[in-house]
């Protein structure tokens, strides 16, 4: 493992703590904070707002990182290290201030100084908005790899879009979800420096001209419209030590602002058209594309950010180098998911084009940088663009994408003779009624190393997904098994639980996770089992005020929280969630006697705005709700909450009071998961499939200490194969699904609309049930039922609960970005000193 220092070490060779440096003290920052109060937004105590205050204090926070900042570039550039560019749609940060501040190890430090000034740290940093750029686990996912990258004092770099309002900000109105723009940059945002020195120019439609010179063909892209990229870094710092990496986030802009002639002709909204049209690539997290526009504004956004940053990468690249055989020597790429794949097409046009670098040498140098990490196994993820698009909008990518299609397509023929099937399914362009790029197949054609995200994952990927391509190059696949930050997870969300487990292994697992299996032999022991629970009550009981107060629903602290927050989406089954809510909701009514513990349902997630289906469900969820909160029959033994809007800082309140963590996506469907991990992280006990990482969770924590249900992937792979499975006849032959279902179908549910629910319906029962909610219902509801009677032992549970964090050691990010450092990037270690002679100019 990479040594993190504790200490500063100034150019005479002394060492200085963090606590005793001068710019780290409650003094240095209590006077920086008046100073930015003062002179940043020329306000005084008297004048300043809530939010002045939070800004100030942030500013002065990013004081503290920006020498850091600064030296990190100049060590990087300066030793010439090889760096890692993590290509991502989605960044999920979270809030910024306090994480700093954890990281930066100041946190005391700050709390006196806002003391001093009768100012309260707990409530400041909460007055920061959620930095809107991600929708769920992808973008967390890349939050957290960013934060272990700089404390492993790895040279990394994200690169992504600085979206103006980012995902949506959900409400409901009577059950239903709305959208709302979440204009998270309405104020200032103190953590970002716009770098408009480092713009790139960005092209988009025109046409190919082939010219001859010197004696070849040379294509030519002519004719285009032009867009602006301007770059916003965001600085990434370690934990406790001098690294301040970079998250560089690039906003659309028109090469023009506005067209003088039709202003001064009153022609004022076509005067600025031209400046929209451009803007609006950076407008807003996923357009719903379930129109054309919306297609093709994400095809343009998917571009748009890549193109900068390969032209961001190669002008630092160039910087030192002028020689690109040595490129993949210096940078390595990873593709977080299939979104940003163009980017194999954008280096090869950069190599062709611009620096004349020869195919077969352009070829190789791409393979050997990029990366490509596959995230889902769902056919809407795995992206096919029209050919007409890339016609009309990258003419020239198109010409290489064909290109590339055709040697590859040679290679396949040459190793696979007389295996037309096997070529038709491994082409990056899919015929049919209308051409389409396969833009996974690009992806593990442009890189020489493909990797799943947790075990199971990358077997199926093997296997099925990818079973050709594996059968061609099996040494470019490998899993990377995803992991959580927890330095956020655990030492910033749940700070008394972190203490704890201080106390019991020492500060070191804040950046050796493995040093949690240090608690697992005291799991019996009452001392630590009774601390343990007192603080899970504890943060229980906040968050039954918080949704007393944000839905207005008294909620019992005693009971079970089973809480399922995540995406919307059909193959997270939160229907079935609802059906076990039903069966439960149906049994008390006939007999409120029933020894049911009682239990809190909670739920959040946020539905794509096109997807009709996940949002009924949100509609279901609240229905359910109405029905079984305000029923007196059942004695308050069930209540159903969805909090709104789940974002990063609304997990960080449910997490640390979950008991019971809901992950049950059908067995091969969920790639990895990362919410499993915070969650048992936290204590919480996992009731789940054979899924994604929960398999990796189960061998790690114990398979005592989690509630298994539910078909494999092989039984679920029978089924469908032998299509034995029959929803209507599972209905008809076990009378609790029955039960459930005509609940469902009845109209009792939604007594104004009785039919709303027959998507449902039809989806589960005429449609086959594609997701297998009927038939691992019986399976789910008895697992349910175990997990009542292992609660009703309070000595049993908190020993689960301890055995739980102690197994949870491999899922720190940590380990994941060393694993990817070492098997695919080639990065080592480069610790930043803060006082070194000489520093040299930064690129």
């Amino acid at each position: 493992m990479s040594s993190i220092p504790d200490t500063i070490t100034s150019q005479a060779g002394d060492i200085t703590t963090y606590e005793e440096h001068e710019s780290l003290t409650r003094e240095a920052i209590r006077k920086d904070f008046e100073n930015h109060l003062k002179y940043t937004l020329a306000k005084d105590k008297y004048t300043c707002t809530e939010y002045d205050r939070y800004f100030a204090l942030s500013m002065a926070v990013r004081d503290r990182l920006v020498e850091r900042w600064i030296r990190t570039s100049q060590t990087y550039y300066h030793q010439d290290v090889k760096r890692v560019y993590y290509l991502s749609m989605e960044y999920l940060m979270g809030r910024a201030l306090a994480n700093n501040v954890i990281n930066l190890g100041i946190e005391e430090q700050v709390d006196q100084a806002l003391n001093a000034m009768g100012l309260n740290w707990n409530h400041l940093r909460d007055l920061e908005r959620d930095a809107g750029l991600g929708n769920g686990g992808l973008g967390r996912l890349a939050a957290c790899f960013l934060d272990s990258i700089a404390t492993l004092q790895l040279p990394g770099y994200g690169y992504g879009i600085r979206y103006d309002y980012g995902i949506f900000r959900q409400e409901i109105r009577d059950g239903y979800q709305v959208e709302e723009a979440d204009n998270w940059l309405r104020n200032p945002y103190p953590w970002e420096i716009g770098r408009p020195e480092y713009q790139m120019q960005v092209h988009f439609g025109g046409r190919v001209q082939l010219e001859h010179e010197a004696h070849r063909t040379v294509p030519r892209w002519v004719d285009y419209e032009t867009t602006i990229g301007i770059p916003y870094d965001n600085p990434i710092a370690g934990h406790r030590n001098n690294t301040v990496n970079n998250l560089r986030l690039w906003t659309a802009k028109g090469a023009e602002e506005f067209n003088l002639e039709f202003f001064n002709n009153g022609e004022y909204v076509r005067a600025y058209e031209d400046k929209l049209s451009h803007e609006k690539i950076s407008k807003v997290l996923y357009p719903n594309d379930n129109i054309d526009q919306g297609k093709e504004l994400r095809f343009k956004q998917q571009y748009f950010f890549v193109s900068c940053s390969l032209q961001d990468i190669v002008r630092r690249f160039n910087a030192s180098h002028r020689d690109f055989s040595l490129f993949p020597d210096r940078i390595a790429i990873q593709l977080n998911d299939t979104h940003p794949a163009i980017a194999i097409a954008e280096l090869m046009r950069i190599l062709l084009d611009e620096h004349g670098v020869r195919w077969d040498d352009a070829w190789r140098i791409t393979v050997k940088t990029f990366g490509y990490t596959n995230h889902t196994l769902m056919p809407e993820a795995l992206e096919k663009w029209p050919v007409r698009l890339f016609e009309q909008i990258l003419p020239r990518h198109l010409m290489i994408v064909y290109e590339i299609n055709r040697r590859f397509l040679q290679t396949v023929v040459t190793r696979f003779p007389n295996d037309h099937d096997r070529v038709v399914r491994m082409s990056l362009i899919e015929e049919g009624k209308e051409k389409k790029v396969r833009m996974s197949h690009l992806g593990v054609v442009g890189s020489h190393s493909v990797n799943g995200v947790a075990a199971l994952h990358s077997e199926i990927l093997k296997k099925s997904l990818f079973k050709d391509f594996h059968d061609l190059w099996p040494e470019r696949f490998n899993n990377k098994t995803n992991g959580i930050t927890q330095r956020r997870w655990l030492l910033k969300c749940n700070p008394e639980l972190a203490e704890l487990v201080t106390e019991r292994v020492g500060p070191d697992w804040v950046i050796d996770l493995d040093r949690l299996s240090g608690l697992r032999s005291s799991a019996d022991d009452p001392e630590l089992q009774s601390r343990l629970m007192e603080i899970r009550q504890r943060n229980k009981c906040a968050l039954v005020d918080l949704i007393m107060q944000e839905n207005g629903i008294c909620v019992d602290p005693e009971s079970i929280f089973d809480a399922q927050i995540k995406r919307l989406h059909e193959y997270k089954r939160q229907v079935l969630n609802v059906m076990h809510i039903l069966h439960r909701y149906s049994v008390l009514k006939a007999n409120p006697d029933h020894p049911y513990y009682p239990r809190t349902f909670i739920f959040s997630a946020k539905a794509a705005p096109g997807y009709a289906m996940a949002k009924l469900i949100i509609k279901l969820i609240h229905d359910v709700g109405s029905i079984v909160n305000n029923d007196p029959d059942i004695r308050g033994k069930l209540k159903v909450v969805f909090l709104k809007d789940y974002r990063v800082s609304l997990a960080e309140r449910i997490i640390p009071a979950t008991d019971l963590s809901e992950q049950i996506s059908t067995a091969g469907t969920e790639a990895s998961g990362t919410g499993n991990m915070k969650l048992a992280l936290n204590g919480a006990l996992t009731i789940g499939t054979l899924d994604g990482a929960n398999i990796e969770i189960r061998e790690k924590v114990g398979e005592n200490n989690f509630f298994l249900f539910g078909h494999s992937v092989e039984e679920i792979n029978a089924l469908r194969r032998d299509q034995s499975y029959d929803p209507r006849q599972a209905y008809h032959d076990n009378p609790d699904i029955k039960r459930v279902m005509d609940l469902l179908n009845s109209g009792f549910l939604n007594l104004e609309k009785p039919e709303l629910f027959n998507p449902l319906w039809t989806s589960l029962m005429d449609s086959g049930d594609p997701y297998f909610h009927l038939a691992d219902f019986p399976s789910y509801v008895a697992t349910q039922d175990a997990v009542d009677d292992a609660y009703r032992d309070p000595a049993r549970w908190a020993a689960m609960c301890i055995r739980n964090i102690s197994g949870c050691g491999k899922f720190s990010s940590d380990r994941t970005i060393r694993e990817y450092a070492e098997q695919i990037w080639g990065v080592t270690s480069c610790p930043v000193d803060l006082f070194a002679e000489d520093p040299q100019p930064s690129a």
